[in-house]
């Protein structure tokens, strides 16, 4: 190893002992408060000084690989796919945490011209020199030069502006202000950016155009994935009719809510019987109807072919479980696992491919089970039953799916008589949400929770105007 590497080796030795220490029982937890906080301090100071060996190394390793063949690259002799993996396994930080780490090396690395050989200088001058002395490191680098990322600023001001957040960064601003924090230095680099930026006569459309954006985030510790972004005025109006066309009641109206005490005998099938209580928030519902749009936009078959096929959604689990109802099932690019309704969810609508692996886990079988029902299943069942079969919900029949009512797993049949409409939501929560389903001669019968009927009674349920249009005549 060379000198700097052995200097950090050593150093890496001695810091965990501290760290050790520190955990230890009669560490931080005897200190006072000002022990606390000091070694907390000194502790950002170290980790602000290995992000920048860090960040070094990145950048080492990208100038490298620039005007390199594919096979002669660091990445490639090392195994990897690309720079944001390599930094992932040598350092086991996320991928989000390797990405930053990539873009903080752009804004400080010092290349080499690949004609002369020559060492230009950074981008970032100044912040590289506070992230060398440790006053800042991989969040406040990112912080501070995120906000020029796409705007038209000449190298002057682009220095003038580096060498200011560089000073606050390390407490020597014209302000005299302490040592500026991250989103200090993003507040400061975001007004440079707005003062510095030519194109303030830029009209809305084209600056629109360069800010529009939608990121799509990692499942947090809640189970949820977060989604931003800033959508163009047209594109926006387009989703919103699309949830309108979702979430709005039908022309004739939704149905009252409350109970329903009346006989099968005695109520006119000609009328709609009662709304389920639907407590759902309007963001829930939103959620919902967004599902609804995705899932029928994959099915169009109108979407860009991937690897080859229509993008498919392929959720797996393993056999025992799909049919116990226990245990877990997973997404693709997804490290943490989904209940195993997912799975049955998916499954109830999507064709089910059944691998067969070898206790050596050899690929022993591969059988796919036809449980997808056709278009034309489609269209007599989208007749019978008009839209969603839950009473009350406004969804279209081309926005929902079908359910096989007695499921696959157990022996259902993809059969016309065994399935029925059912809308992203209420097929989502069969299992769970007090609504039950069976057919009687082929006609689909609801049961719904003791709030929505006081008689808890099998009743038929339908939406579709030509049934409707057949009882009344039926009762002439």
């Amino acid at each position: 190893m060379t000198n700097l590497a052995d200097a950090l080796t050593e150093l890496g030795d001695a810091l965990a002992r501290v760290s050790a220490a520190a955990l230890a029982d009669g560490g931080l937890r005897g200190c006072d408060d000002a022990d606390v906080l000091g070694a907390l301090a000194t502790a950002g100071r170290i980790r602000r000084s290995a992000e920048a060996v860090m960040v070094e190394a990145v950048a080492v390793i990208v100038d490298r690989d620039r005007g390199v063949g594919h096979a002669d690259r660091v990445t490639t002799r090392h195994g990897c796919r690309n720079i944001s993996e390599l930094v992932q396994r040598a350092t086991r930080v996320s991928g989000r945490t390797a990405s930053d780490m990539i873009a903080a090396a752009g804004a400080v690395q010092q290349a080499v011209a690949l004609s002369t050989g020559e060492v230009l200088p950074a981008e970032f001058p100044g912040l590289r020199a506070a992230l060398s002395g440790g006053q800042v490191g991989i969040d406040g680098v990112i912080a501070a030069t995120g906000a020029f990322r796409g705007c038209q600023i000449g190298r002057a001001g682009m220095l003038a502006a580096d060498t200011e957040l560089a000073a606050a960064a390390c407490g020597e601003g014209v302000d005299a202000a302490p040592p500026a924090s991250a989103d200090e230095l993003r507040a400061l680099a975001q007004v440079w950016a707005a003062y510095l930026d030519q194109d303030g006569a830029e009209p809305d459309d084209t600056r629109a155009l360069r800010k529009r954006g939608i990121t799509v985030g990692r499942r947090g510790g809640d189970g949820l994935v977060p989604l931003r972004g800033l959508l163009l005025p047209e594109v926006a109006a387009q989703l919103r009719l699309g949830l309108d066309s979702v979430l709005n009641p039908r022309g004739d109206g939704a149905p009252a809510p409350g109970p329903c005490f009346v006989d099968d005998a005695d109520r006119d099938p000609s009328e709609p019987m009662a709304s389920a209580a639907d407590l759902r928030s309007h963001t829930q519902k939103l959620h919902d109807a967004f599902a609804v749009l995705l899932t029928a936009a994959a099915a169009s078959g109108e979407l860009p072919m991937l690897g080859g096929a229509a993008p498919t959604l392929v959720v797996s689990v393993r056999q025992e479980d799909l049919a116990s109802g226990r245990g877990r099932a997973h997404l693709p690019d997804d490290d943490q696992p989904v209940p195993v309704a997912v799975a049955r969810h998916i499954a109830c609508t999507g064709a089910v491919q059944r691998v067969v692996l070898g206790e050596n886990g050899r690929i022993v079988s591969i059988t796919t089970l036809d449980r997808i029902f056709n278009h034309y299943q489609r269209k007599a069942i989208t007749l019978r039953d008009g839209g969603c079969l839950i009473p009350g919900c406004p969804v279209p029949p081309q926005w929902c799916e079908i359910h096989h009512v007695e499921e696959h797993s157990r022996g259902g049949p993809t059969h016309t008589d065994n399935g029925v409409l059912l809308c992203w939501f209420h097929h989502r929560t069969i299992d769970s949400g007090g609504w039950q389903i069976r057919m009687i001669d082929g006609i689909p019968y609801v049961r719904g929770p003791y709030w929505w009927d006081a008689q808890v009674k099998w009743r038929p349920a339908t939406t579709s105007p030509t049934r409707k249009h057949d009882l009344i005549a039926r009762r002439v």
